[in-house]
């Protein structure tokens, strides 16, 4: 991939689109587009076209979709199936008409079936039913998966998908409505101990297993397939190790200082009982992720002490 090569990146002031950016950048990619969604609205099909017509990007990064935790995902779920398929669909269609041989869509392993045996295959697609709780995120990520892959099977094009597994890192949301669990668990036990070591509550029971990923590994991940042509149009992307909700939440607790009570509340949804992804398939193909977790959680909280007086509250 030659270094002067235009390369689109959608969302790339959230926290994947920033980390894929810096990445590039670090590598000596000098060619990055990237536009708000005040300047672009990737959810207008009219727009999204007269974008791709003027600027002719190489290459389109897709890291654009409205995002959530549990709570999010339950209250606003015509949003976020709806605009998360028209910002994709846009994406992916004026690619294709544009003649954009390579295109990276990133989703999530919240695409596969709430049941399906653990690690997570990618072969597990589309095998069984999904987890209620983010079905309407899932389906669209599905959606976009396929789409790829028809583009890929129909035309040749250089289209796959990534799917990484829960990830944090900088420039995470930390809205404790909106946000998922590891950055609302650091702002929990951060304001708990500056109010004097009081006692935080967890929704759940502290059992379900999870994974995750430091931003920085996936888009370490990215800069891979856009340097290598894939075999495959689907990969996972993750550690291949987890633990449980509790066992995190002791982790963070340790690193953040607070010293208080922790209370499970068992009434609120735990959510998938475990998420654990079959990373082998990326690995043959050569990458791997490199951040322990620990590693990442303390250059996460670093990041939200530093920037902590810059949140806003997200509005949905």
């Amino acid at each position: 991939m030659d270094k002067n090569t235009k390369i689109y990146i959608a969302g790339h002031r959230g926290m994947v689109g920033s980390a894929i950016w810096r990445k590039l950048e670090t590598e000596g990619y000098s060619n990055l587009i990237g536009k708000t969604s005040k300047e672009l609205d990737l959810r207008d099909q009219k727009a999204v076209n007269d974008f791709f017509t003027k600027e002719k990007p190489e290459v389109v990064i897709d890291a654009a979709a409205r995002v959530g935790g549990i709570l999010a995902n339950n209250d606003y779920p015509y949003q976020f199936l709806m605009e998360n398929l028209q910002i994709q669909n846009n994406l992916i269609d004026a690619s294709h008409k544009n003649e954009v041989e390579k295109f990276i869509f990133l989703g999530s392993s919240c695409i596969y079936p709430k049941h399906a045996p653990q690690p997570l295959k990618e072969e597990y697609l589309l095998t069984d039913s999904l987890e209620p709780t983010n079905e309407w995120y899932a389906i669209a990520k599905i959606a976009g998966v396929k789409a790829c892959e028809a583009i890929r099977k129909q035309f040749g094009k250089d289209y796959v998908s990534l799917m990484p597994t829960n990830l944090y890192g900088s420039h995470d949301n930390f809205d404790l409505q909106t946000s998922h669990v590891l950055p609302a668990m650091i702002r929990k036990f951060h304001e708990a101990k500056e109010a004097g070591e009081t006692p935080v509550t967890m929704w759940g029971s502290g059992t379900p297993m999870r994974e995750f990923l430091y931003v920085d590994d996936l888009a370490d991940a990215v800069f891979f397939a856009l340097e290598n042509k894939l075999q495959e149009n689907l990969y996972n992307v993750g550690t291949g190790k987890d633990l449980t909700i509790k066992e995190l939440a002791e982790s963070i607790q340790k690193i953040t200082g607070h010293t208080g009570e922790i209370i499970w509340d068992s009434s609120k949804p735990d959510g998938t009982p475990r998420k654990l992804m079959n990373v082998d398939k990326l690995k043959q193909e050569g990458w791997s992720s490199s951040t322990p977790l620990e590693e990442g959680i303390q250059k996460t909280y670093q990041w939200f002490l530093e920037n902590k007086n810059k949140f806003k509250e997200v509005k949905l």
